[in-house]
C-alpha cells in the first residue's frame, strides 16, 4: 500500500509547502482539490501547470490526482434537466482531465454531492442516464490522457444519488467495464451502508480505482471508533495495493497533526 494525503486540510498553504509536509511525514503522493489553486482550472496556465509538476517532481512526492472537482466554478451540475448546463459541466470535467494529467496525476474522484443530488421532478433513472451519458462522453479523453475517472458513492446524509459501492460498480458495468472508469471507496461513506466493510469492498473486486481513508466521525483514520481490521482484510482480499489517501473534514487540529497522526496509524494497520 502507498500513502497519500489530500491538500485541502493544509488551509491556505502554497502547494510546495503541502508537498514538503507530505514528504516529511512519509507520504508518497498528494491529492489536490482544484479549488485550492484557482476558481477554475481553465485559469491555470500551461506554464503554471509545468511549474506545479516540476515542483512535485523535485519534492519526490507525486501529485496523484484531483478530487472535490465541482466546488468551483459554482453552478455546474452533473445530472440536471438543462442540457446546456450538463454540457458545460461535461466540458469542465474534460478540462479537469487535462489539468490532472498536466500535473502528473492519473485519477479523478467524482464526488461533489451538491452537484449531483436529484433535482425536483427528476427521477433516479433520468439522473442515472444523464450521468452515464456524461461519463461515456469523457472516456476517450480520459484514456488519451491516462486518467481514471472514479465515481465516489457518498453517504445518504450527503446525497441521494449513488450512495452505495454496489451502485458505483453498476455504473462501471454499464459503461462497458471501461478501464478508465472505476469506483472510488471511502471509509466514511462506506460506514453509512450498514454492512460489513470487508463485504462491501470485496463486492467491488476488479473495479476499485482509488481509496480514501478517514473515520466515520469525519476525522483522520484511527481517530474514532471505525474498526480498520475489516477494511484491511477487504483491500487485501481484492488485491488493492495502490494509494490510500487521507481525506478529513475537520481541519481544526492543524495540517501537521492530521498528516502525521494519520500516516502513523496507516503504517500500523497496512504495513
Amino acid at each position: 500500500m502507498k500513502f497519500a494525503m489530500c491538500n485541502e486540510f493544509c488551509e491556505g498553504w502554497p502547494l510546495a509547502d503541502c508537498l514538503k509536509l507530505a514528504r516529511d511525514c512519509g507520504y508518497q503522493g498528494l491529492e489536490v482539490a482544484p479549488f485550492t489553486l484557482a476558481d477554475s482550472v481553465l485559469d491555470i496556465t500551461p506554464a503554471q501547470r509545468d511549474s506545479i509538476r516540476a515542483t512535485a517532481e523535485a519534492s519526490g512526492v507525486a501529485i496523484i490526482g484531483l478530487h472535490w472537482l465541482l466546488v468551483k466554478p459554482t453552478g455546474l451540475y452533473l445530472n440536471c434537466p438543462d442540457a446546456a448546463l450538463r454540457k458545460k459541466t461535461r466540458d469542465y470535467f474534460a478540462a479537469l482531465i487535462h489539468c490532472c494529467a498536466d500535473f502528473g496525476g492519473d485519477r479523478m474522484v467524482i464526488g461533489s454531492p451538491k452537484s449531483r443530488n436529484l433535482m425536483p421532478g427528476v427521477s433516479y433513472q433520468q439522473a442515472w442516464n444523464w450521468a452515464k451519458d456524461t461519463f461515456a462522453s469523457l472516456l476517450d479523453t480520459a484514456a488519451e490522457r491516462g486518467v481514471v475517472l472514479c465515481i465516489e458513492p457518498l453517504a445518504r446524509t450527503e446525497t441521494d444519488f449513488i450512495t452505495t459501492v454496489g451502485e458505483g460498480v453498476r455504473m462501471c458495468q454499464e459503461l462497458g467495464d471501461h478501464p478508465n472508469f472505476r469506483v472510488h471507496i471511502d471509509v466514511k461513506a462506506m460506514c453509512d451502508e450498514g454492512r460489513p466493510l470487508d463485504e462491501i469492498i470485496m463486492g467491488a473486486k476488479g473495479y476499485v480505482g482509488h481509496f480514501h481513508v478517514n473515520d466515520a466521525n469525519r476525522n483522520g483514520p484511527g481517530w474514532g471508533d471505525t474498526d480498520y481490521a475489516p477494511i484491511v482484510r477487504g483491500v487485501k482480499a481484492i488485491g488493492y495495493d495502490d494509494y490510500a489517501s487521507v481525506e478529513v473534514f475537520d481541519f481544526s487540529f492543524g495540517a501537521d497533526k492530521i498528516a502525521r497522526s494519520s500516516i502513523e496509524f496507516l503504517k500500523k494497520v497496512f504495513v
